[in-house]
């Protein structure tokens, strides 16, 4: 997934979204709180594959932004 994708990081706590890329999602969720990283999912402009399922999708899970996260730090240094 590239960097510059269009995405906007939602929570389902009901705090106002970032709209942005995927790095600016990912650099975010690095810097929630444990309680705002369960709660955070991002939304994507163009749908992915998930292993397992016959569709794809337009939502990244926790899980998902969390690999994204280690994946950006890695790169970066």
């Amino acid at each position: 997934m590239p960097w510059d994708q269009p995405a906007t990081m939602i929570d389902l706590d009901g705090k106002p979204p970032l709209i942005g890329t995927i790095r600016d999602c990912a650099v975010h969720y690095g810097l929630y709180k444990p309680e705002a990283k369960a709660q955070a999912r991002v939304l994507l402009t163009q749908p992915v594959h998930r292993e397992g399922r016959k569709t794809r999708t337009w939502l990244l899970e926790p899980d998902e932004i969390a690999a994204l996260a280690e994946r950006l730090k890695r790169e970066t240094n």
